[in-house]
Formats: C-alpha cells, structure tokens, sequence
C-alpha cells in the first residue's frame, strides 16, 4: 500500500519495500501535473492504480536505476505521456535490465521502455523547471528545480547526511561537485527519492556536502600518512553494514575511499 502526502501542492507517493532486512521507502511525486520517476517494479500493484487515478502529462525520471523506473515500460504501454531522462540514460532504459539478483530480488526487475533526453528546462503545465546534470550517483542523475517556488527534486543526490556505503561505479567528488551545483542555486524544500519531502531541503544538502568534503579531506590525509586503502577503510568506517556481504561487495565503504583516492591521482597527473 502506498502512503499519500501533500507538501506545497506537490503528491508524495510513499512506498516501502525490505532492503537489507529492513523497510526502505521509496517515493514518486508529482507536480503541476508532472511526475517525478515511476518507482520499482516490485510495487507496481500499488503504484499502477496510483497512476491510473493520478492526473500528469510527463514523466521525468532523475536516473535509470530501477527503483526510481520500474513502472515506466507500463506508463509507456497505457497512456500517451512522454517519459524523459538524461541522454546518457536513454539507451539503458530501452535495453533490457542487466543489474545483480539481490537488487532484482528487492527492487523487480523493470521492463525496456522509450524515454526521450530531457534538455536543459522542462515545462509543466505552468511552470518552467531547470534541469541540473549532477552525476556521482549514476552518469545519468540530474536534479530538477523551480526557484520560484524553491522546490527542488533531488532523485539520489541527498539520501541522507552521512554516506557509509556507495555502488562501486559511484564517485564522491563528483557527488561533492553536484551538491554544489545545486547550492549555488535558490531553493528551501527538498524531496529526495528515499528520504520524501524535507522543508529546510538547503541546510540539510548543506550539511551533507560538509560531510563528504570533510571525509574526503580525511582520506587524503591518512593516505599522505602511508595507510593503505582497505585501512584508511578500517580507521574511518567501523560499522558492519548487511548491504556489503548482501550485495557481495558492490555496496562497500571501501568505494568511497577508492573514489576519493582516484580523483586525487587524477588530479596529481594533471598538475
């Protein structure tokens, strides 16, 4: 069953799914008639009749990964709304899924479906929204946002303060370079795509953005000390989370280091 909010005349759909062993919510939302991402496969029985009963004219998707496109094949096959994402994502939705068992097993598995590439600014019914490119999540993440009105739509980028965990393909600086294009412009609320609708969505970004500058500045200094990765891993994350052995390794803290330590290099090169 799905949870419904209203915050500031936008729909917040909520559903719950176990991951790791515990609930995870995941959010679609729509407003001005516009929604945001589709939600996993694996709730499609509460999220079609959602759709059906929801009134949008588009679909913006802020990444393809599947908890965040799962019902787009079945908007595709049952209505005439256009389905938008980033270019680099175009491709993979119309592919057919190809991600690890354990995320198939808690999220479904999607079916291909067409999404056009979104440009720089998508209008509503009466809005203008401006899209943000802010990959370190996915290659495909953008952020959508009305100064306006100061709501921002966040997909993956925030989640939560402190990150423990990232999939291996994640980067934090370029996760760090995306919050700060989004604070460079003017919002308040924020509605992130697991964490739902957040009133001070700036301060807590903000706060977020600290964090990981913060933690990157750590890790290169524990490296200019002589701690290889896996202990600058020990030393800085002590928590065993289930998601590692769950996912065998794809989620793990030791990417968060690794991520960090190659954009290090890479910039030591460029120099």
């Amino acid at each position: 069953m799905l949870r419904i909010h209203q915050h500031e005349a936008v729909t917040c759909a909520e559903g719950i799914v176990q991951k790791a062993g515990r609930d995870s919510a995941i959010y679609v939302f729509i407003a001005d008639g516009m929604m945001i991402d589709t939600g996993p496969q694996i709730i499609a029985d509460d999220l079609i009749p959602f759709h059906q009963e929801a009134s949008f004219d588009s679909v913006v998707l802020t990444h393809s990964h599947e908890d965040h496109v799962g019902t787009a094949a079945w908007i595709e096959q049952h209505t005439q709304v256009p389905i938008y994402i980033h270019e680099n994502g175009v491709d993979n939705c119309a592919a057919k899924a190809s991600y690890p068992k354990y995320r198939q097993l808690t999220w479904g598995i999607r079916e291909p479906f067409t999404a056009l590439p979104i440009r720089a600014t998508i209008h509503s019914r009466t809005l203008d929204w401006k899209v943000l490119y802010t990959p370190g999540h996915a290659h495909d993440h953008i952020a959508l946002i009305h100064e306006g009105t100061g709501r921002l739509f966040s997909g993956d980028l925030f989640l939560g303060i402190k990150t423990k965990v990232i999939l291996q393909e994640e980067s934090i600086p370029l996760q760090i370079d995306s919050i700060r294009l989004v604070l460079s412009h003017d919002f308040g609320a924020m509605y992130c795509a697991h964490a739902g609708y957040i009133a001070d969505g700036r301060t807590v970004l903000q706060q977020k953005l600290d964090y990981l500058e913060n933690l990157s500045g750590e890790i290169c200094r524990l490296h200019s000390l002589g701690l290889a990765e896996n202990e600058i891993q020990a030393h800085l994350f002590t928590a065993n989370l289930p998601i590692v052995e769950i996912s065998e390794g794809e989620f793990d803290s030791l990417h968060i280091v690794r991520s960090v330590l190659a954009d290090k290099r890479k910039e030591e090169k460029s120099c």
